[in-house]
């Protein structure tokens, strides 16, 4: 069985459209494990019962936004270690530098292609 065919994710966007293409992205790359929410709040409770090994995050959200959706899960023993990217359509510094610091994986610039999602993938979890 190959990564890509184990591999879990989680999709976290408030905006449908936006989780529609990123789930239509990981179906294009073969990646077909994954879950879908719509704020951070419920992805972090989610993922307490609901194992994943990388988080696709939307930066821009009401209440919990990307950064304090991964400020909770490295927060976590449970969850620290899962791979996590964070979706943006403004990388400010200031958010990749904070990012850095709370242990973001890789960013993607909004509008994406595949071929930049599954590069950012592979550069967290290896080869697919």
């Amino acid at each position: 069985m190959s990564l890509k065919d184990s591999l879990r994710v989680m999709v976290v966007d408030d905006m449908s459209t936006s989780r529609g293409i990123l789930t239509q992205c990981l179906d294009e790359l073969g990646i077909k494990n994954y879950l879908v929410e719509n704020n951070g709040q419920s992805a972090f409770q989610k993922l307490a019962t609901n194992p994943v090994h990388l988080v696709l995050s939307d930066y821009n959200m009401p209440g919990m936004d990307g950064l304090g959706l991964l400020q909770a899960v490295r927060g976590n023993a449970s969850t620290q270690r899962v791979g996590f990217i964070l979706v943006t359509g403004k990388p400010t510094p200031e958010v990749i530098e904070v990012g850095k610091k709370l242990g973001l994986n890789n960013i993607i610039r909004k509008p994406f292609t595949v071929a930049s999602m599954r590069q950012a993938i592979e550069q967290v979890v290896g080869r697919l």
